[in-house]
């Protein structure tokens, strides 16, 4: 059993795993494009409150050659790129883990990788990015992985690092499920710049998501995909209050300018939805509005 990772991203997600998991021995690779981050991880790690951890951070994919385990931590719209990189480098017998939000990512490193490199999970795990290295994490949650011949090894370092894994032979599920929370809890909190939590305080704002994830049922049945939840919009509420402080990293995003997943989310429901004939007005509201909220931010920045 291998004692090392490469974490491709150095977001929040990527930073709390980075740091959780060099805090039991892995010897973790970052790979990212964020200069400043790089530098910070370089000198001091990745810092957790007043702790550091080690990692090793590139901005070079040839500095990864050979490893066998990847976990892409990246946001939806890179994962295009992230893909070609890991085919440069991940051997025959290696096996990239997407916890990424949004639907599609799989298939895209599968695309690169082949169906035998490219493995499926989710989280609810949350975190905050306080600044480059460092991170503060935002509710603890649940990795679910997909069955997949190579992942069992991945599960069992993240298990060691202290997160809560479970496996489901259902990947289109899991993604539903996965996405169903996402659709629930991001735009809303990006448009209101509220802490998940604050959602469930907010009476208007608790309709919509109950509108938002009645679409995302409506569409995944009209796919035959079952979801994981007996109750769905109870367990999007139950998320939400898990990960109550969390910002969630759509509202990371919006704050700070950068391109944001809604394509991957609220998007991949409408695109959905359009090809099964069934309405999604309020996916398609969320979706315009967060790409509105973007460009205005842009225009007030000069950008």
């Amino acid at each position: 059993m291998t004692n090392s990772i490469l974490i491709i991203g150095t977001g929040a997600l990527a930073n709390l795993f980075a740091a959780r998991l060099s805090a039991v021995g892995v010897d973790v690779t970052m790979l990212g494009t964020w200069p400043a981050g790089l530098s910070i991880l370089r000198q001091h790690g990745v810092r957790v409150g007043d702790v550091a951890y080690p990692v090793r951070a590139t901005a070079d994919v040839t500095d990864c050659t050979g490893m066998r385990l990847a976990l892409v931590l990246v946001k939806s719209w890179q994962t295009e790129r992230v893909a070609q990189q890991l085919s440069q480098v991940l051997p025959p017998n290696g096996v990239a883990l997407t916890l990424q939000n949004g639907a599609g990512n799989r298939e895209i490193l599968a695309r690169h990788l082949g169906d035998g490199r490219a493995a499926q999970g989710v989280t609810t795990t949350g975190a905050t990015l306080l600044g480059p290295g460092r991170v503060r994490p935002a509710g603890e949650g649940v990795i679910t992985l997909g069955e997949h011949p190579r992942s069992a090894e991945l599960a069992q370092m993240l298990a060691n690092a202290g997160f809560n894994v479970k496996t489901t032979p259902n990947v289109k599920s899991l993604v539903w499920s996965k996405l169903l929370i996402n659709v629930a809890i991001n735009p809303l909190t990006a448009l209101l710049r509220v802490p998940n939590g604050d959602l469930l305080k907010i009476p208007p704002a608790r309709k919509l998501m109950a509108a938002a994830v009645q679409e995302v049922v409506a569409v995944a049945r009209a796919q035959n995909i079952p979801l994981a939840f007996d109750a769905p919009l109870a367990a999007a509420e139950d998320v939400a209050r898990r990960t109550a402080a969390n910002r969630s990293s759509m509202l990371q995003d919006v704050e700070r300018g950068a391109p944001t997943e809604i394509d991957a989310i609220c998007g991949a429901v409408v695109r959905a939805g359009e090809e099964q004939n069934v309405p999604t007005p309020v996916n398609h509201t969320l979706l315009n509005l967060v790409k509105a909220t973007i460009v205005l931010g842009s225009r007030e920045s000069g950008d």
